[in-house]
């Protein structure tokens, strides 16, 4: 495992010669400002557009922010994998508002329904924070980590990038998971879904395929048109390290070769990594 200061040197260390994916994705970027907004005519814009087409209710901002995210975290290689998972919630619970997306082709792999936490709000989701027994979700760019079967069954690890916003995820056991509340006949007779304490929830049946697509170092953006998150994306060019990679033993989340995550040592104790042993994760309320 690396220590804190070995990611910061890979964070902030000049891009080594690019693979030969990696070129083949950069003649589709230009350069985005970190508000990620929008330049028509653009490779770029197009590939948002590709998105945008098979998954109509995620904002075009949204999409762009994430590419940015995307791009830079991919240029520092802390990831290797064209993925990218975008959560708009701008959007009401009650609408598919998360979409995977592969950024050599603009392909969708998956549009599908996501909860907010408890304490960000009933259909929309208003507030954000960092803290722990907030209940609420946190904004910002994530790398995903390893998976564990807990008290909400199958679910992936994350680890947030955007320090103030949602760098303490790790601690807080923000994770992904299936919920009985998430669905479409639940948003069809409340208006809405049901709400996690801070997970990004989804619809038991697709959890396991979107989990097992995105886990281990892809990039995810939880997204909401916030300005001061979006002035804090400059850090996206310099420092990326932050406290939410660092397990309870100080153990850094990073594989070796600075790219993906990598399985942490010592997980919490009411969290279990153990395939099939069920543990308290991080419960929803409806």
């Amino acid at each position: 495992m690396m220590n804190d200061a070995r990611v910061r040197a890979i964070a902030a260390a000049r891009p080594r010669a690019w693979r030969p994916g990696a070129w083949a994705l950069a003649t589709l970027c230009v350069a985005i400002s970190a508000h990620a907004g929008a330049r028509a005519g653009t490779s770029w814009d197009r590939l948002a557009q590709t998105i945008h087409a098979q998954a109509p209710n995620i904002g075009i901002k949204a999409i762009l922010t994430s590419l940015d995210a995307y791009f830079h975290l991919e240029q520092r290689h802390l990831t290797d994998k064209p993925l990218v998972t975008i959560v708009d919630f701008a959007l009401s619970s009650a609408k598919r508002r998360l979409a995977v997306a592969d950024v050599r082709t603009g392909k969708v792999l998956f549009y599908t329904y996501v909860a907010h936490g408890k304490g960000s709000g009933l259909t929309y989701a208003t507030h954000f924070s960092n803290q722990a027994g907030s209940e609420a979700s946190s904004l910002g760019v994530y790398v995903t980590g390893h998976t564990f079967y807990g008290n909400d069954g199958y679910s992936l690890r994350l680890h947030g990038l955007n320090p103030g916003f949602n760098s303490a995820a790790y601690r807080r056991d923000i994770v992904m998971h299936g919920a009985w509340y998430v669905s479409k006949a639940f948003a069809r007779k409340y208006g809405r879904m049901g709400r996690s304490w801070g997970c990004f929830a989804l619809s038991r049946g697709v959890e396991s395929a979107v989990v097992n697509v995105i886990r281990d170092g892809t990039v995810l953006v939880g997204y909401y048109p916030d300005p001061k998150w979006l002035d804090s994306l400059a850090y996206l060019r310099g420092d990326l390290m932050a406290e939410q990679t660092q397990g309870p033993d100080g153990a850094i989340g990073h594989a070796s070769r600075g790219v993906g995550v990598a399985s942490i040592d010592a997980p919490k104790r009411h969290l279990s990594d153990t395939a099939g042993t069920p543990a308290r994760g991080s419960s929803p309320t409806s």
